[in-house]
C-alpha cells in the first residue's frame, strides 16, 4: 500500500470523531512493530521520528526514514510518517526529501511572541513544501526545558483564546493540546481536562493533537477522541513494552547471546501494545458508539 499523508490520516479521522494512533519509532523493530499492530487493528497508523530519536541515530535522519517508507510501502494498511518535536531548522528542511508528509515543529520552549514568529516562519516554509504542520503552546511535561513554560506541568492547560488567536496567526494544520497529560510517564495514571477539551475544541477549527498519551488510561483516551482529539501521540509505552519483554526473556534465558531472540521478542511486545492502544481509542464511550 503506497505511504499515505498524515495530515489526511488526521483529518479523516477528525471528520469521523475517531483519532489516528501516532507512535515515535526508534528502532527497525519499532517500525515493524507498529506497522503489525495497526494490521491487527486494522486500522491507518502513522510512524514519528523524533528529533530526540535522530540524535540517537548519530543525527542521521534517512537510515530510520528510509527504513519507515519501505516497511509502509509493504504494509497492508495506510501509513503516514510524520517527523516529530523538530526545533533545529536544520532537519526540518530534510523532512520532504526524506519521505515525510508532515512535521510537528516544537518552538515551544520559547516565550509565546517568539513561539509565535518562529512557528509562522516554519509554517510558511512547509507549507511551500506541501508539508502538514503540528505545533503546540508551551512545552510538554517530562522534556528538559523552562519549567515555567511547560504547558503539561501539574495544573497548567492550554488557554482556548490563546490557542484561537496562535492557530489563526501561524496558519499551523493542526494544536498540540496541553489537558493534563505528561511526556514519558511509565504509569498510565494520568486524569485529563475533559472540560477544557470540550472549549479547545469548540473554539479552534484545526485537528486537535494529544502529547504524552502513553500516561494516559484507556477509558481517558477513549473519552478524549469523544471529545474532539484526533490524533493522539504514544512512545514511552512502547519502550515499556518492549524492555519488559527483554528483560523477561534473558531472565529466562541467561544464556541466550543471538540478539533475534530477544529482539523479536521485545517486537512482538511492542506490536500488542499498538493493537491493544489502536482499540482503546475507538472503544466506546459509555457503552455507545461514537457519533
Amino acid at each position: 500500500m503506497p505511504l499515505v499523508t498524515t495530515g489526511e490520516l488526521v483529518t479523516r479521522a477528525a471528520a469521523a470523531h475517531s483519532a489516528v494512533a501516532s507512535f515515535n519509532i526508534i528502532t527497525l523493530e519499532h517500525v515493524e512493530a507498529v506497522i503489525a499492530g495497526a494490521e491487527a487493528a486494522d486500522a491507518p497508523v502513522v510512524l514519528q521520528v523524533s528529533e530526540n530519536a535522530v540524535k540517537f541515530r548519530y543525527g542521521r535522519l534517512l537510515p530510520l526514514a528510509r527504513a519507515a517508507v519501505a516497511a509502509a510501502e509493504r504494509a497492508a494498511v495506510p501509513v503516514g510518517l510524520h517527523l516529530d518535536h523538530v526545533q533545529s531548522d536544520d532537519l526540518l528542511r530534510q523532512a520532504a526529501d526524506a519521505g515525510f508528509s508532515s512535521v510537528m515543529y516544537d518552538a515551544a520552549r520559547l516565550p509565546y511572541a517568539q513561539n509565535l514568529a518562529a512557528t509562522r516562519t516554519a509554517t510558511d516554509w512547509a507549507h511551500a513544501q506541501g508539508l502538514w504542520i503540528e505545533a503546540e503552546l508551551g512545552q510538554v511535561g517530562g522534556k528538559s526545558g523552562q519549567p515555567a513554560l511547560d504547558a503539561h506541568a501539574p495544573g497548567a492547560r492550554t488557554d482556548p483564546a490563546e490557542a484561537r488567536a496562535f492557530v489563526a496567526d501561524s496558519g499551523v494544520d493542526a494544536l498540540a493540546v496541553a489537558i493534563g497529560s505528561t511526556h514519558a510517564m511509565t504509569t498510565r495514571t494520568a486524569t485529563l481536562d475533559h472540560d477544557l477539551l470540550k472549549r479547545l475544541s469548540a473554539t479552534l477549527d484545526v485537528p486537535l493533537v494529544l502529547h504524552g498519551s502513553s500516561g494516559v488510561p484507556d477509558d481517558e483516551l477513549a473519552a478524549a477522541v469523544a471529545g474532539g482529539i484526533a490524533k493522539v501521540n504514544v512512545g514511552t509505552a512502547l519502550n515499556i513494552a518492549m524492555t519488559g519483554a527483554i528483560r523477561e526473556f534473558l531472565a529466562d534465558h541467561p544464556e541466550a547471546v543471538d540478539s533475534r531472540k530477544y529482539l523479536s521478542v521485545g517486537r512482538e511486545a511492542m506490536a500488542r501494545a499498538v493493537t491493544g492502544i489502536i482499540a482503546a481509542l475507538a472503544q466506546p464511550l459509555n457503552g455507545s458508539k461514537r457519533p
